[in-house]
C-alpha cells in the first residue's frame, strides 16, 4: 500500500474516526483503524463491535493495499504534523510495519493485518428514508442534555425515535429523558419513514451521528432495522446497533392542563438562574421559583455559601407558588429555547412542569420539581 494524502483531510477524518475507538480494550485489533487504499481514495474505518464509522477521502494511490494501525497514535502524530503538508503512507505486503512521511518527518508505526479487523453484520435494514442533515441535527440538539448517564437504566441511555401516526399524516419524534427531565421534539414524517419501528440510539451513536452532519446541508440517508440503524452522508458511513430495551411510556408523566402559567423572558431569566445558582451546593444546585404579583423571585440557600436572591417581571397567572428545581436543569433546557420568550405551566410545587418554546410548538420540556 502507498499513497499521499493531505494532512488537513487526513487529520479531519481521524479527528472523527478516533472518537470512536476505545482507549482502554482487551481486544488489540480493536484499537486499531482500518486503512483501504483503492480507487483514489483511502477509506478509514474504526469500530468498537457496536458502532462502526467508515470515512471515505480522496488520496493519490499508487499502490493500493490495506492495513491497521493504532488510531490514537496516528491521529496524534498527524495532529502534530506542519500545516499544509502531505502526508504519505506506505506499507509492504505481508510487513508489518506503516511508515509514515511528512516534510522532513517519519514514523514507523507496527500495524495488524486487516483480515483480523472486526466488521459489524450486514443485516437487513428494511426501513429506508432520506433525512435532511440540518434537520437531523435539531432533532438531537433539542433532546440531547436529557440522556440518562445512570448505566443501571440502560434504556435510557439514548434518544428514543418513533412514529406518531395522525389523520392525513404522521410525526417523527424524538424523546430523551433521564427520570428527572424529558426533552421531546417532533418534525413531519420523512418520505419512506413510516415503517419506522420504534428505536433507541445509544448514548455515544448520538454524539457520532451529531458531528457526522455537524456543518452538513445534504440530505442524510437512513436504514434502520429493529436491530441496527446506518447512516450515510458525503461518504461517510455510520452503522451501529440500537438499544435492545423497552422505551417508558413517557406521555404519562406529561401533564395534560396546568392551573398556573408563567411566561418570562428567556435570556434574563437563564442569567438570574445562573447568578443565584452560583452559592448552592454542587450536588444540589437547587434554585426555588417564588411565583406572585407579576414577579418571580428566584433563591437559594447554601449552608456553608449564605443566601442568594433575584427578582425578575413575569406573565403569570394563577395562584402564587413557590416550586423548586435544579438550576442546572433549568439552564441546560433554556440553552434549547430559541424564542424570546418561555412559558412554564405548572399544576403545584410536587408536580411535573411542562416548559415550552412559543417560537417552536413542536418542542416540549419537561421537568420534575426539587424540594428546596
Amino acid at each position: 500500500m502507498q499513497l499521499a494524502i493531505e494532512r488537513s483531510t487526513l487529520l479531519k477524518s481521524l479527528a472523527h474516526i478516533q472518537n470512536v475507538v476505545e482507549r482502554r480494550t482487551t481486544i488489540p485489533i480493536l484499537g486499531n483503524v482500518k486503512l483501504e487504499a483503492g480507487k483514489g481514495e483511502l477509506r478509514l474505518t474504526a469500530t468498537d463491535l457496536d458502532l462502526e464509522l467508515a470515512i471515505r477521502e480522496p488520496a493519490a494511490v499508487t499502490e493500493p493495499g490495506t492495513t491497521t494501525v493504532a488510531a490514537h497514535t496516528l491521529f496524534e502524530i498527524v495532529r502534530k504534523l506542519p500545516e499544509g503538508c502531505e502526508v504519505t503512507l506506505s506499507c509492504g505486503a505481508g510487513a508489518n510495519e506503516l511508515t509514515l512521511r511528512a516534510a522532513r518527518s517519519r514514523f514507523e508505526l507496527p500495524t495488524l493485518p486487516a483480515d483480523e479487523f472486526p466488521a459489524l453484520g450486514e443485516d437487513e435494514l428494511p426501513v429506508a428514508f432520506a433525512l435532511p442533515a440540518p434537520l437531523l441535527q435539531r432533532l438531537i440538539d433539542k433532546v440531547r442534555f436529557a440522556m440518562s448517564t445512570e448505566e443501571t437504566r440502560y434504556y435510557l441511555n439514548g434518544i428514543h425515535f418513533h412514529v406518531l401516526r395522525q389523520r392525513g399524516g404522521g410525526l417523527l419524534r424524538a424523546v430523551a429523558t433521564d427520570g428527572h427531565r424529558l426533552a421531546r421534539i417532533e418534525a413531519e414524517l420523512p418520505a419512506g419513514a413510516d415503517g419506522l419501528p420504534p428505536i433507541i440510539v445509544p448514548r455515544k451513536t448520538v454524539g457520532e451521528m451529531r458531528k457526522l452532519v455537524d456543518g452538513r446541508e445534504g440530505n442524510v440517508d437512513v436504514e434502520v432495522s429493529t436491530s441496527r440503524i446506518r447512516l450515510e452522508v458525503d461518504g461517510s458511513v455510520l452503522t451501529s446497533r440500537l438499544i435492545d430495551g423497552q422505551f417508558p411510556d413517557y406521555e404519562r408523566v406529561i401533564p395534560k392542563s396546568a392551573e398556573r402559567v408563567a411566561v418570562l423572558e428567556t435570556r434574563p431569566f437563564a442569567q438570574a438562574v445562573d447568578r443565584v445558582s452560583t452559592i448552592s451546593t454542587e450536588r444540589m444546585r437547587a434554585v426555588k421559583l417564588s411565583f406572585a404579583n407579576g414577579q418571580v423571585v428566584l433563591s437559594s440557600i447554601s449552608p456553608e455559601s449564605g443566601r442568594a436572591s433575584d427578582e425578575l417581571d413575569v406573565e403569570y397567572s394563577g395562584e402564587p407558588l413557590e416550586i423548586g428545581f435544579n438550576a442546572r436543569y433549568i439552564l441546560d433546557m433554556l440553552d434549547e429555547i430559541d424564542g424570546e420568550q418561555v412559558r412554564f405551566e405548572m399544576t403545584s410545587a410536587a408536580a411535573p412542569t411542562v416548559v415550552r418554546d412559543p417560537a417552536d410548538p413542536g418542542v416540549l420540556f419537561v421537568l420534575m420539581p426539587m424540594r428546596v
